[in-house]
């Protein structure tokens, strides 16, 4: 557990620096921040920096990256009836999104998999759409096949110059061939190395949540819980709408720090930590999304005025519109005082708030883990301090964001308490993909529903 007014107001002190802030149009912006621009002096701490890329506007869609994306559909007997045809029906106003330039499969499984619509140029739209319109259920859950299968369409036209995407719909447990989160979460990570993400939707009650958040958040895609077949066509516009205004690929981040920094966390990203380098993969960047990681670091006891650089940052990306490699680079320090009104006077609350979302994210995981070993009353307990300590931050900082996370938080407790175990975990599971990955706009995409009332306030010691 962890203590809330140490979280709220004790993190060390930091803000951002100083290299380019705004660059040039048609550019993904980079911001190196820290949670205070000035730091407690005489004291060994640690604190906090936040790395974020803003995606760039794309003004038309004539601007926008060619897709190469292969719709894997469950079409097992569990989704017989409405499942089906809703899946079609989302599935056939995708296609109508698309253009002549873009590159479509459709892939099929039950207990096996079929290829409908090798993939192809989108110059016979209607032709695919009638492919998809006689597809029927029946059957098991081949889905690492199917996965695989689309993975090999997708192959077909491979290029970085492409977006390439696998969008995979399943209600069910996956029961022919592999089936574990390890194994599909492989799967991903090796996806991702060859440029290809796959998010996942998963339909009803019934699906692994883990499996397919774990096989999203490898290969860098999106992934959705979808409760209702009748929401499966506002989640696949959301998903097409991000496939094409992706701006930036191939994105890597290097995060320096000089000797005496220590960096001890990275979270909001899969990361590799050697020695005093951090080297993360953004895998893609939308148009207008902010991308971002927050680091925790321990930062050496230092003399009142003096100043310390905490880390230098250099990003590259293949830019979509140019298909040239950009180059980005900053850095961040902080200054050193006894004074503790300069030092409170120094926050940043933009930083700050991400880096409450991600410790939250990470306490929501600590309440799934109680959940999972049916400890509910500590995963309740957990859930309970979470609310407390983003409703205290929330009215710290100030952040609508905060307060929206605290319901979601709050809807998740009271599905706990009233034992609905199935759906809160479901929801829990989105919820941690989503933030981990800057993937999903919260206050858009994670409403609670309007019967739940947020959790009680808790005061914040001054």
């Amino acid at each position: 557990m962890f203590n809330t007014t140490h979280v709220a107001l004790g993190w060390g002190m930091l803000v951002v620096l100083a290299t380019g802030s705004r660059l040039l149009a048609e550019q993904v912006e980079l911001d190196v921040a820290s949670a205070y621009g000035v730091l407690k002096s005489e004291t060994k701490q640690t604190t906090w920096l936040r790395v974020g890329l803003t995606g760039f506007e794309m003004e038309s869609d004539k601007e926008r990256a060619p897709v190469n994306v292969a719709i894997v559909l469950d079409k097992s007997g569990s989704m017989n009836g409405e499942k089906i045809e809703r899946a079609k029906a989302a599935a056939q106003d995708a296609i109508d999104r698309l253009g002549r330039n873009d590159i479509v499969s459709v892939i099929t499984y039950d207990t096996t998999v079929n290829v409908l619509v090798p993939a192809t140029k989108l110059t016979d739209k209607e032709s695919i759409k009638r492919a998809i319109s006689k597809i029927r259920s029946n059957g098991g859950t081949a889905l690492f096949a199917g996965v695989s299968k689309g993975a090999a369409e997708v192959r077909k036209f491979l290029s970085e110059e492409r977006v390439n995407r696998i969008i995979l719909l399943s209600d069910g447990l996956a029961n022919e061939g592999p089936s574990s989160p390890s194994e599909l979460g492989s799967l991903g990570g090796s996806l991702k190395k060859e440029g290809i993400s796959v998010s996942t939707l998963g339909l009803g009650l019934d699906y692994n949540e883990d499996l397919m958040a774990k096989l999203a958040s490898r290969s860098g895609g999106n992934h959705f819980f979808i409760e209702r077949a009748t929401e499966l066509a506002d989640v696949f516009n959301q998903e097409f709408q991000d496939v094409t205004s992706v701006v930036a690929q191939n994105v890597r981040l290097k995060v320096t720090m000089p000797e005496g920094i220590r960096p001890v966390r990275v979270l909001g990203n899969e990361s590799e930590i050697s020695g005093q380098t951090i080297f993360v993969d953004l895998v893609q960047i939308y148009s207008h999304q902010d991308k971002h990681i927050v680091i925790e670091v321990e930062v050496p006891q230092a003399e009142s005025g003096t100043r310390q650089r905490l880390a230098k940052v250099s990003a590259t990306y293949l830019n979509m519109q140019s298909h040239e490699t950009d180059k980005l680079s900053g850095a961040v320090a902080v200054e050193f005082s006894g004074d503790v009104e300069k030092v409170d006077a120094s926050i940043n609350r933009k930083v700050m708030e991400d880096v409450v979302a991600f410790v939250s994210n990470e306490q929501n995981k600590l309440a799934t883990d109680f959940l999972d070993a049916g400890d509910l009353v500590r995963c309740a307990e957990t859930l309970e301090q979470n609310n407390l300590y983003l409703k205290a931050n929330a009215d710290l900082f100030g952040s609508e964001r905060l307060i929206e996370l605290q319901n979601i938080n709050g809807f998740q407790l009271r599905a706990v308490q009233q034992r609905d175990l199935v759906r809160a975990r479901k929801d829990m599971r989105y919820l941690q993909n989503s933030i981990d990955l800057n993937s999903i706009d919260v206050n858009s995409q994670l409403q609670v529903p309007v019967d739940s009332a947020p959790a009680q306030p808790v005061p914040v010691k001054k």
